[in-house]
């Protein structure tokens, strides 16, 4: 069974997502670590109801040395590293040891509005402000820059005119309850390549995985 450890900074909505399709069956892992850098992160509470071993390393006291302090937690220890609304950084030796065994999830269609700056409420402001008639969210591999790693799936929702950040928000949150899982089923199946920037997933069905 693949084992995983999931990063947060906040509530830990998609943490909550991932441990609920564990217990439904539809993930076939365990989740050997949650990880926040920030105190009083309510996904650690999430993790501490399910039984799930907790760290919580402050970034404001690690600084430089945070992405090296997880991976002596971590190293040996997990398959894969699912970050879950964790803003942190991560670089170092932690990076090149998980190659492609790490991932993200963003509330946009990366490339747009991600990057340097681009998380949580501030994302959906962008959306709004520009104009899109479409966003969503993406799920990709974390390499050491911002949002900047292969895409293995996105999540598609419409922006409407009379959406506020807070409501297109909130739609998007729908779909990165289901694409995180998704993701997670795909690698731990083994059903992922990836090939330069191009990520394939070997048993994807039209039409019922791409969020079309």
């Amino acid at each position: 069974m693949h084992k995983i450890a999931v990063l947060i900074s906040g509530g830990g909505s998609n943490l909550q997502s991932i441990i609920d399709n564990i217990e439904t069956g539809y993930l076939k892992c365990s989740i050997e670590a949650v990880i926040s850098d920030r105190e009083g992160a309510y996904g650690i509470e999430r993790a501490k109801a399910f039984g799930i071993k907790t760290y919580v390393l402050d970034r404001k006291l690690y600084g430089e040395k945070l992405s090296d302090e997880i991976y002596k937690i971590l190293k040996d220890k997990v398959d894969l590293i699912v970050l879950a609304g964790f803003l942190s950084i991560l670089k170092g030796a932690l990076l090149r040891e998980f190659k492609n065994r790490i991932i993200n999830i963003h509330p946009s269609l990366i490339p747009s509005f991600c990057g340097k700056g681009m998380y949580g409420m501030k994302v959906h402001e962008k959306a709004i402000e520009y104009g899109v008639k479409f966003s969503g969210c993406t799920v990709h591999f974390v390499d050491d820059d911002t949002d900047t790693g292969p895409i293995i799936l996105q999540r598609v929702v419409p922006v409407y005119s009379f959406d506020t950040p807070k409501s297109l928000q909130e739609r998007v949150l729908r779909e990165e309850h289901r694409a995180l899982p998704d993701a997670i089923r795909y690698i731990i199946k083994g059903a992922v390549t990836v090939k330069g920037r191009n990520v394939i997933i070997n048993d994807m069905q039209p039409g019922k995985d791409t969020g079309i």
